[in-house]
């Protein structure tokens, strides 16, 4: 299962990274996995995994340690768990990326694992190559969700509880945005790319991606993915 193909520097996020080699972190507490998904990515040209945590509080530690450009996160670890590290990480270190690692795509944990700050995840069956493009979407800025997988995942999810998730801060700040901006968010939630927003409302790519870049900021948000989970949840988008 893989995401968007990178379009360059991102929505004013995060640039892609410039180090030449994307280095990667693998937090799982299954040895075999993270052996095996080592092997894969050290096979594959700009990726080198630099090192490995056994849980969520290893995780943690590993990225203060290394500094990671991506992380793969197991979500079901004993302990501190994926959702929790990976929240840790998001906040401790804006320059690491979480890319979640499930056995199943519907998997409920996902989606609180998107809300804590994850840039999208893969199923620990992907073939090396999709394995490897997952990598470099998180590591270019981008989220990792097919725009039909980011529907399903939020419409199954955000059903389970209808309560206002993010902040007061968050949600005020909604009211700040421009008309186009609300629109351009609500775009983003329809899983549309900055292209494909563009020739919808036949503005220039750039022109979007000054949209994007500014809901991002004003909502204090980390991602596209972030923002379409914002939009179903402030009811923008109806689930369906």
């Amino acid at each position: 299962m893989t995401g968007p193909a990178p379009e360059g520097t991102t929505d004013g996020t995060t640039e892609e990274t410039t180090r030449g080699t994307i280095r990667v972190l693998i937090a799982d507490d299954q040895m075999m996995v993270r052996e095996g998904f080592s092997v894969l990515l050290n096979a594959m040209p700009g990726i080198e995994v630099v090192g490995e945590a056994v849980d969520g509080r290893d995780a943690v530690r590993r990225v203060r340690e290394l500094s990671p450009d991506v992380v793969l996160m197991d979500i079901r670890m004993p302990g501190l768990n994926g959702i929790e590290a990976t929240r840790e990480i998001v906040a401790a270190d804006g320059a690491a990326k979480v890319l979640v690692l499930t056995t199943f795509d519907l998997d409920e944990y996902v989606y609180q694992a998107l809300r804590a700050g994850a840039s999208g995840f893969l199923l620990k069956d992907a073939s090396a190559r999709r394995l490897a493009d997952g990598v470099r979407v998180v590591a270019a800025g981008e989220a990792l969700l097919a725009p039909s997988v980011t529907r399903r995942l939020i419409t199954e999810f955000s059903k389970i509880d209808r309560a206002p998730r993010f902040s007061a801060g968050a949600q005020a700040a909604y009211g700040e945005l421009t008309e186009r901006e609300t629109e351009v968010l609500v775009l983003i939630a329809q899983g549309l790319s900055n292209a494909e927003i563009a020739a919808g409302l036949v503005v220039a790519e750039s022109t979007i991606k000054t949209h994007v870049s500014r809901v991002l900021v004003k909502l204090g948000l980390r991602d596209r993915t972030q923002a379409a989970v914002f939009a179903y949840e402030a009811r923008l988008v109806t689930p369906g």
